[in-house]
């Protein structure tokens, strides 16, 4: 029997020392870790691809929390049954005692494990989707009291049609214009554009 871990945070900047140190504790060899920084919201992850090549039937495999495994309620459910049932695998959740597998192998055992294992899931699933649509509707309420989100748009300044004429003159060049404007030329271009004005996509030269 070999041991490994599964470790897994969803972005970037954040931190896996927390999961590392509870396997390490646990026993985990550091080489055996495999970690990634990517999202649970299915299992086409490069870390985890790896470690299911390597993984063998007797195996022990330890998570820190069942979420590190996934974030989908039925695609968590559907991989316990592939590595216990089709691999042959254990697992061990370190924040949940009742998911480890190595105990109590009757019928009875294996029935709590997978008990607990459909509760806890359906719970993080559901919990998910309640922020997911409180989030909704912040932002909606947010919106009909008028606030903005995103960049803010760039507006053309008061003396624009000043700039405009002197560019037709051939006095300044377009991109001397967006400078003034505080914009790239692409941008005021199609700001132009958007104001029925038609115009070049070079610079006019100078007279």
């Amino acid at each position: 029997m070999k041991e490994y871990g599964y470790a897994r945070v969803s972005g970037k900047d954040q931190n896996l020392d927390r999961q590392i140190d509870a396997m390490l504790k646990a026993g985990i060899k550091r080489r055996q870790i495999y970690m990634e920084k990517k999202s649970g919201k299915d299992f086409q992850r490069p870390a985890y691809r790896r470690l299911m090549k390597r993984l063998r039937s007797g195996d022990l495999l330890v998570i820190k929390s069942i979420d590190r495994l996934g974030r989908n309620y039925d695609e968590i459910i559907e991989q316990w049954r592939i590595l216990t049932k089709e691999r042959g695998v254990d697992i061990r959740v370190l924040d949940m005692p009742l998911l480890d597998t190595t105990h109590a192998k009757d019928l009875l055992g294996t029935f709590i494990a997978d008990l607990v294992l459909q509760v806890l899931s359906y719970c993080a699933h559901a919990e998910r989707e309640s922020i997911r649509q409180r989030q909704a509707e912040g932002i909606a309420a947010a919106r009909a009291r008028g606030v903005q989100f995103g960049r803010r748009k760039k507006e053309l300044p008061p003396d624009f049609p000043e700039l405009y004429t002197a560019w037709r003159r051939g006095d300044m060049t377009g991109a001397e214009i967006a400078a003034r404007c505080d914009m790239a030329l692409g941008v005021l271009y199609r700001k132009l554009r958007e104001g029925g004005v038609q115009v070049q996509t070079a610079p006019r030269p100078r007279r």
